[in-house]
């Protein structure tokens, strides 16, 4: 069903504002390839002496914790209105909505209550995942719906606990994957244009007994550990990976999954798979070998909730370390040598803001942005901890979960209903 709302704009303005995707645009959960890193000239170098400049702040995104794609002029997110789900298409120059579409009705009650997906752009066309279970097509100029699956319906989907999907889709080549969460198909990958299933993945009988059957809170990314290409993802039952030519089941790691929420997105290194949990869970690195026709995933290092949990808000590789918030629920900033599981600095420092922080690297610097709407500058070091400085977002509205973009010198901050846009650059 799609419902689309305040389509107002002339004809000649939509086609102004589909300019083609710049090097830099920002188009999908973590940006290009799901790494929440980018090589932004010019970001200003110490918040202390010179605080980011509030250029504009928008309403009218609904409620919600999904952060923002970012293409040409324009940027699209979610948001709960009126009780529907909403995907938004929105001007980047003032962050004045263009178009919305409803995709799903009355969305129904959920912990934390509003959107979490964040829309991939490719091609011209937005796939989303609704908080309900399901994954839907737009077309990105208008909004129009172009097609539809229900993860319940379609493929006997299952959510690990009662907070609602939260995964962003992957687009790889001509298909589109996503986590229904289902024993027999736990991942799968549909033709983008037309929602087709390419194949589905069955799990194993037993992936252990840590977490809970079900997706988890978090989202595909692609692997060429042991030279097999692969989809891997944390789930209620921990890391699984597929072969991405057949979705085959290849290998399970459940150490560092938690019965309640398994929420951070891996991240994939050559042979190698970063993880961690909160919940007194902790985290681990993986090494990926050749078993067979298959791929083996073994244990290197795990390190306890003590050293290294991160609840979420992500994690970031840069140049061997790791750069993220540890601890169940905060964010106190921590760097970690990847290949043997270090602390290098931090865990144990008191962050400038309280709760989880979402982080980005940034040029050699690392944005965190805290659930009470601090946002810090750290520099991306493994020589010792260095804060360049911290300010307190205008507008804070409750948790603030959304990741921060930033592009062209300009750091977007989505905090529910509201957009605000800073002057990041030098």
């Amino acid at each position: 069903m799609k419902k689309i709302l305040n389509c107002t704009l002339p004809a000649f303005l939509f086609i102004l504002f589909a300019l083609p995707a710049d090097a830099r645009d920002w188009t999908q959960w973590r940006g290009p390839d799901r790494k929440a890193k980018s090589e932004e000239p010019g970001l200003s170098k110490n918040w202390d002496e010179t605080a980011p400049k509030l250029l504009w702040t928008s309403d009218g995104l609904g409620k919600g914790y999904a952060s923002l794609s970012v293409s040409g002029e324009r940027m699209y997110t979610s948001g709960d209105i009126d009780g529907d789900q909403t995907i938004l298409g929105l001007n980047r120059a003032d962050g004045t909505v263009l178009w919305k579409t409803v995709v799903v009705e009355d969305i129904g009650k959920h912990g934390y209550p509003g959107s979490r997906t964040t829309p991939s752009l490719d091609d011209g066309l937005l796939y989303v995942v609704p908080s309900s279970g399901g994954i839907v097509c737009l077309d990105a100029e208008d909004g129009s719906i172009v097609w539809q699956k229900h993860f319940k319906k379609d493929f006997g989907g299952k959510m690990m606990s009662s907070w609602g999907f939260s995964e962003s889709p992957l687009v790889d080549g001509d298909w589109v994957l996503c986590t229904p969460g289902a024993a027999d198909a736990m991942i799968v990958a549909l033709d983008k244009k037309t929602g087709k299933t390419v194949w589905k993945s069955a799990m194993p009988d037993e992936l252990g007994d840590n977490g809970k059957d079900g997706a988890g809170y978090s989202s595909i990314v692609v692997s060429e550990g042991a030279g097999v290409k692969q989809y891997v993802t944390l789930v209620g039952r921990g890391v699984v990976s597929v072969r991405a030519s057949d979705g085959e089941f290849l290998w399970n790691y459940n150490r560092v999954a938690n019965r309640t929420a398994n929420i951070p997105t891996v991240i994939a290194e050559g042979d190698h798979v970063f993880c961690s949990s909160g919940y007194g869970t902790g985290s681990a690195l993986l090494k990926l070998k050749k078993s067979g026709d298959g791929v083996a995933a073994t244990e290197e290092y795990f390190l306890n909730a003590k050293v290294l949990q991160n609840h979420h808000g992500g994690m970031v590789h840069h140049e061997g370390y790791i750069y993220t918030g540890h601890k169940h629920g905060d964010g106190w900033p921590i760097c970690v040598e990847m290949k043997t599981g270090k602390v290098v600095w931090g865990g144990d420092t008191r962050p400038p803001g309280k709760g989880s922080a979402a982080v980005k690297y940034v040029a050699g610097d690392l944005v965190f942005r805290y659930q009470d709407g601090t946002v810090a500058l750290i520099e991306a070091t493994p020589e010792a901890y260095n804060l360049k400085g911290a300010f307190k977002a205008k507008i804070v509205k409750g948790k603030c979960w959304a990741h921060p973009v930033i592009l062209d010198g300009k750091m977007y901050l989505r905090e529910q209903d509201s957009l605000m846009c800073y002057d990041v650059s030098e």
